[in-house]
């Protein structure tokens, strides 16, 4: 980017002095900060990233000096609009994350904006103590954000929305002074608020969902002009927020959950107003539309059952009495216009019910036919109204032609919903248009509010006047220029707000080449809604997304990140050069291809798969870098080395050879941190001393090229085994590589020819009966996932597709197969990342849990996730990954039994912790 010596960009960088080295003005940060979670697309001229709240101040104020608009941002999970902007974006939540103080006595927190609420959750927990809004973002979305968008949830129905939590904030306002909302007196503002008293008690706090337009309500006399809780909700146009106080709530020790069926959605809403005399905490509604995708996504056994109908409510109610609790909820079946109704007093089935919910609001965005978008995407109606808004918003959605799949936090009368709106279409912004202001109309008939806790952003401020009357507008106007004289902050959103249709990012793309030439490919990297779960430290609970990004904390390495710039190639006007774009380089360099996102995201996002195309047309017909032919062409070397008599064990001398050793690793792409791998003196399958006769007939073991060529134990005690139980392995006499190698490192023509060959000579063996058992869980993997996608009209292909089974797989259709008794031991299990985010882990846990051991399973990847971590210039990404789970576990059990199947994570543990691991094969063959 140019930047002229008088711009307000060139300005605020000489106010900053040494301070600049915080802004980042790269084309690949700025697009990587144009989007946040909602339809919308607007480029920054620069990043911040401060490092402690003077650096913030300081930041502001120079910023403001210059002339340069900003936009604070948090975890950038806006579905409105509300975190992009056109200046700087200042993002606080990389360093700005320090709990300052809990006072258990006063139940009070002071922190810095970039908190991450699932941290001050965690802070809290030991006095007894939490804040009570519970946004589903919560493992990502900073409080800062929250305070910002006035966030509710789930449970706002018993604890508020944000701006009931909000004691004290302090802010840099618009025109640079640091006050502290809750204690600075502003007599300007008593003095706009008096003159205007009329306006704000007739149109302003007339529900609890009234979150649209400035809360004014909260700076009546009656409400003691409570600034800082008016503040919640500004979305950033009135100040940025330096340090916040928030109250904090004791959780009731007991809760039980009722669970209500309806013939329809709008039957449950009609009844809402009815039940909530019996004060729950949370009322989620539902309806078949969002129950058939959860089926479909993870199977009927996901559910279970459920009360008769086609509509439901989960409705949870809390107290420190069980029997009056028991009593309540009962009552509420009793009282209710419900087909049927339970209390449910299994926790675990409570929270199966929960889960529907939550899995449901995940996939109804890739869940229809046509992609689904935000936008209008949380409006709210006084609870008495809530039946008849829904039945009204069907019969609109039916009028506009188009679809979505509506949930909501009943008790609130908030509805959600993604909507299938044609945005790329030559006429989509028009059509956009339209919906979104008959829908307002219609909420505003309801007395309802245009956002229910996501704010208004860009998407619905230029709807506020449906809602407001002209006065009230005029009003937010008058507190705007109090604040923020010069509207420099978050300029468009609130007060003089882009009309709803401007900058709508897949408008933009509907313009572009790629658009027109690869369809498929624009709508995948699309499929990024932004919403960041990605962020998320996951892997505690299993989760493998995003490995690089728990390295770093930059945003480039997350999944949303590396989708935005994908996204931002497609746009075309930023990242301008296409596949070999430098930037889309950069984003992808640190993705371990470990396909956890593939599972984890609840988009669907593939990374690994993109990052492969990406790789495969930036090369196409060019040289390449020599990695890409020594790795990516390992399997061939392995055949030649293991096949030659004696040259497996000469290349084996050569690279223990100091200078000899460094040489090979430069000339492979290797870091010369890493060992290289031994080669077998020959390959695995000329080892099998073939058995004959088992009484449970043939048994194809697949041997991938890593388990053939090196040295490795896993595929004979796959073989010793099988033997044992009666069964007679065999393997093949002709080359079947699955071309992951080649896949990993974007060679998609040799790969689909490597899979084309090996797909031959595997698929008779399933037309035979003959089970197929993989060793490397990467190798089997493809099978599953990129086979299928690089040849989806391959029959060979599509008959081996969930075929090629594990071993565990395997071993669960056998009645004979016992468990070892390993009582008394502890396993440290690493789940390959292809085995748990493609095939699938828990068969594997099922069978390890009954040998009876202690089972210790880790999140996470290893690390070197095949030729990654060994690559230039990932050594060092690739052992933080490696010390962020694996390292922790095996340290915190030194005589633990460590399992992997993964070669790579076989290898990791050898190289970074001196720790020997056996395969589940091996497991079961030496107990």
């Amino acid at each position: 980017m140019t930047i002229s010596a008088a711009s307000p960009h060139a300005q605020l960088i000489d106010r900053l002095g040494d301070l600049a080295e915080i802004i980042d003005d790269s084309t690949l940060t700025r697009a990587l900060y144009s989007t946040d979670a909602s339809l919308y697309r607007v480029a920054p001229a620069a990043v911040a990233h401060p490092r402690s709240t003077d650096e913030l101040v300081a930041l502001v104020r120079a910023s403001l000096d210059a002339g340069v608009p900003i936009t604070a941002r948090g975890a950038g999970t806006s579905c409105a609009g509300n975190a992009v902007g056109p200046g700087l974006v200042i993002d606080v939540s990389r360093h700005l994350n320090r709990i300052h103080s809990i006072d258990p006595e006063a139940r009070t927190a002071v922190i810095d904006p970039g908190v991450v609420q699932d941290q001050l959750q965690q802070a809290a927990r030991p006095h007894g103590l939490r804040l009570g809004p519970d946004p589903s973002t919560s493992n990502r979305c900073t409080v800062g954000g929250m305070i910002g968008n006035n966030a509710c949830g789930p449970r706002a129905l018993g604890y508020g929305r944000m701006a009931d939590n909000v004691v004290s904030l302090d802010i840099v306002t618009g025109t640079g002074d640091l006050i502290t909302l809750g204690v600075d007196d502003l007599p300007e503002l008593r003095s706009l608020v008096a003159a205007n008293l009329g306006v704000i008690r007739t149109e302003f706090g007339t529900f609890i969902r009234q979150v649209s337009g400035y809360s004014l309500e909260h700076l009546l006399p009656e409400k003691r002009f409570d600034v800082a809780k008016f503040f919640a909700g500004t979305e950033g146009t009135l100040g940025v927020i330096v340090r916040a106080t928030v109250r904090l709530v004791a959780d009731a020790p007991h809760s039980l959950m009722v669970a209500l069926g309806y013939p329809t959605m709008p039957d449950a809403g009609d009844d809402i107003s009815n039940l909530l005399r019996f004060s729950p905490t949370a009322c989620e509604g539902l309806d078949r539309r969002i129950v058939d995708v959860v089926v479909a996504k993870n199977g009927a056994d996901s559910v279970g059952d459920l009360p008769a109908g086609d509509g439901w409510m989960f409705l949870e109610v809390v107290g420190d009495d069980p029997a009056e609790l028991r009593a309540r909820a009962e009552a509420i079946v009793e009282a209710s216009a419900a087909t049927e109704g339970w209390v449910v007093d299994d926790p675990a089935r409570a929270a199966q019910l929960w889960k529907i919910r939550a899995d449901g609001a995940g996939l109804a965005g890739v869940s229809l036919a046509k992609p689904a978008y935000g936008g209008w995407e949380d409006a709210a109606v006084p609870p008495q109204h809530l039946g008849e808004y829904l039945r009204e918003f069907d019969a609109l959605l039916e009028r506009h032609g188009l679809h979505g799949l509506p949930y909501g936090h009943f008790g609130d009368g908030c509805v959600h919903c993604r909507i299938d709106f044609p945005l790329t279409a030559p006429d989509g912004a028009e059509r956009y248009k339209a919906f979104v202001e008959e829908a307002a109309t219609m909420v505003a008939r309801f007395g309802g509010s245009m956002s229910g806790e996501h704010g208004d952003g860009r998407a619905r401020s230029a709807l506020l006047p449906h809602m407001y009357s002209p006065a009230a507008i005029d009003l937010f106007g008058h507190v705007k220029r109090l604040f923020d004289p010069r509207g420099l902050l978050n300029p468009g959103v609130l007060v003089d707000p882009a009309p709803v249709e401007q900058d709508l990012r897949m408008v933009a793309v509907s313009r572009s080449p790629l658009a027109a030439t690869d369809a498929e490919f624009v709508e995948a990297v699309h499929q990024c809604s932004g919403v960041g779960k990605c962020l998320a430290d996951t892997t505690a609970s299993g989760g493998v997304m995003c490995p690089s990004f728990q390295a770093t904390r930059d945003e480039k390495d997350s999944t949303r990140g590396r989708a935005h710039a994908l996204q931002e190639m497609v746009n075309g006007s930023l990242i301008s050069k296409g596949w070999r774009s430098p930037e889309v380089h950069a984003a992808l360099d640190l993705c371990l291809s470990c396909k956890g996102c593939a599972r984890d995201c609840p988009t669907g996002i593939d990374m690994a798969a993109y990052k492969a195309r990406v790789t495969h047309e930036t090369y196409k017909g060019r040289l390449r870098p020599r990695n890409h032919y020594a790795l990516g062409w390992l399997p061939r070397w392995g055949r030649l080395i293991t096949t030659v008599p004696g040259l497996g064990r000469l290349v084996n001398l050569v690279g223990r050879t100091p200078g000899l050793g460094r040489a090979l690793r430069w000339g492979a792409g290797v870091d010369h941190r890493r060992a290289i791998p031994q080669f077998a003196s020959r390959t695995a399958r000329s080892r099998l001393e073939r058995s004959t006769g088992g009484s449970k007939g043939r048994v194809l073991i697949w041997v991938d090229s890593f388990s053939d060529c090196f040295e490795s134990m896993s595929f004979a005690a796959m073989a010793q085994l099988l033997v044992r139980l009666g069964y007679e392995p065999e393997v093949l006499d002709k080359t079947a590589c699955c071309g992951l190698t080649w896949i990993s490192t974007g060679q998609l023509d040799g790969a689909r020819r490597q899979l084309t060959t090996a797909a031959a000579v595997l698929a008779p063996y399933v037309a035979d009966g003959v089970p197929i058992i993989g060793v490397e869980p990467s190798c089997t993997a493809v099978w599953r996932s990129d086979a299928p996608e690089l040849l989806p009209d391959d029959a060979n292909v599509a008959a081996l597709n969930g075929s090629v089974l594990t071993l565990a797989e395997f071993l669960e259709r056998d009645a004979d197969f016992v468990a070892p008794d390993l009582s008394g031991h502890t396993i440290v299990a690493q789940p390959h990342c292809h085995h748990a985010s493609v095939l699938g882990w828990g068969k594997d846990r099922a069978l390890l849990e009954r040998t009876g051991a202690k089972l210790v399973v880790v999140g996470g990847c290893c690390g070197l996730a095949g030729n990654f971590g060994v690559e230039r210039g990932h050594h060092d990404v690739s052992v933080k990954v490696f010390e962020h789970d694996l390292g922790p576990a095996v340290e915190a059990n030194p005589d633990a039994i460590v399992l992997a199947d993964g070669f790579s994570c076989q290898t990791q543990l050898t190289s970074l912790a001196d720790r020997s691991s056996m395969s589940l094969a091996e497991l079961l063959a030496t107990h």
